[in-house]
């Protein structure tokens, strides 16, 4: 009697803890899909291995682009990023001048992702690309062809039209892609870059919207200059946060690799250095790209319904949020002031509140109805009124909230 008095009791006991472990289970984001995230200037090919592309993987990327010049180089990358469950974005000499000969070579491979074509074209080779690009669609219509477009920053001799919304409306009318791609490294010093950013994504994302169509964007990852913030966890942040809050489904870091010097950049301090080993950076990556991972089921597929701003000064080009989304009741923000974005995902509405400032936190305050959760950078669900009202969001950083729509 005794031995079956302790078994009633140990069950008794594990049943306290585990029933809340269950229950706690039930209440976490939901997604199938990852959000791309992207390594440009990746392993190079004289790296090329299995155990190199795990590290990639085990850093939470699973698109690589190295930039290959040869189909050669290509073969072997996407057989060791097969092994590593990593895909390859291909490019190659062959690409472009044997078109047909080598996406019949790969289409079918496991690790394939898609067709580099070109980086930051001039509008004068617009309508090239978009024969070409239809010609790849043609043959494989299941891998994306990926074109990188310049930023707002960029001057109208290297856009080659009047003004940058004509530059990216052009494109998408000429250039037929699965998604539509953009750089910009917005935390610099020159002056007006950073507030010019938010107007490039409202651009940006509004004419990949016209073309029914998502968008992709960068995060800086390596310096190449002199002119940037160093690389920090709230820069990165900041950077990437900004994107998914303005409806990205795809992100990309420049660089995963450090490249060598140039005659016009000398880079550094990349994920993985000049040295061919990890930096701290690498594990920023790591950290940065679990918690995206996490919320999945916040950005993957989501809709934007708005994308507004507070703060005594808003950033040139963008909306100020004149009252509280339902069913907020009360959103306050202290310093620089923040971006409050509004996604739909299937029943789901979720407002994303990020702290424009990278260099200090910001103070929220937030008050809404009882069926308002907030998500947690785990991926899991809470009552909000479990916190206090008042909360601080670290630099760069952001709190997600969730709600139900009702009869949907």
């Amino acid at each position: 009697m005794k031995s079956s008095s302790n078994s009633l009791k140990f069950i008794a006991l594990t049943a306290i803890f585990i029933l809340p472990l269950f229950a706690s289970a039930q209440d976490r984001l939901e997604s199938k899909t990852q959000i791309p995230i992207l390594g440009w200037f990746s392993i190079p090919a004289n790296y090329t291995t299995v155990e190199r592309y795990k590290e990639m993987k085990n850093a939470g990327f699973n698109l690589s682009i190295s930039h290959f010049k040869t189909n050669y180089e290509n073969e072997l990358a996407l057989n060791a990023a097969q092994k590593a469950d990593i895909k390859i974005v291909i490019a190659s000499n062959e690409l472009i001048n044997e078109t047909e000969e080598t996406v019949r070579k790969f289409m079918s491979h496991p690790a394939l992702a898609g067709y580099f074509l070109t980086d930051e074209p001039n509008a004068k080779a617009f309508d090239e690309l978009g024969t070409l690009a239809k010609k790849i669609n043609a043959i494989d219509p299941t891998h994306f062809c990926y074109v990188n477009l310049f930023p707002n920053y960029a001057d109208t001799v290297l856009l080659g039209t009047k003004d940058y919304r004509t530059y990216v409306s052009n494109f998408t009318n000429k250039v037929p892609l699965h998604f539509y791609s953009f750089d910009s490294y917005p935390l610099t010093n020159y002056p007006g870059i950073y507030k010019n950013w938010h107007q490039n994504l409202e651009i940006f994302a509004d004419e990949a919207k016209k073309a029914n169509k998502p968008f992709w964007g960068f995060a800086q990852s390596t310096h190449f200059d002199d002119t940037h913030e160093d690389i920090s966890l709230s820069t990165l942040r900041v950077q990437m946060f900004t994107n998914l809050a303005y409806g990205a489904q795809g992100l990309q870091y420049f660089t995963y690799w450090t490249p060598p010097a140039n005659t016009t950049e000398s880079f550094h301090g990349g994920p993985i250095g000049l040295d061919k080993k990890r930096s701290s950076v690498y594990d920023m990556l790591k950290q940065l790209n679990q918690e995206i991972t996490n919320l999945s089921g916040v950005f993957v597929g989501s809709k934007v319904i708005s994308v507004k701003q507070t703060g005594k000064n808003i950033p040139k080009g963008t909306i100020r949020l004149s009252e509280p989304p339902a069913p907020l009741k009360v959103l306050e923000t202290s310093g620089e002031g923040a971006i409050v974005s509004v996604l739909e995902n299937g029943k789901n509405r979720f407002i994303v509140i990020v702290n424009r400032d990278f260099k200090k936190s910001m103070n929220l305050i937030l008050l809404g109805d009882d069926n308002l959760m907030k998500v947690l950078k785990d991926g899991s669900i809470v009552p909000t009124n479990t916190y206090s009202s008042a909360t601080e969001i670290e630099p760069g950083d952001m709190a997600v909230y969730k709600y139900t729509i009702v009869n949907k």
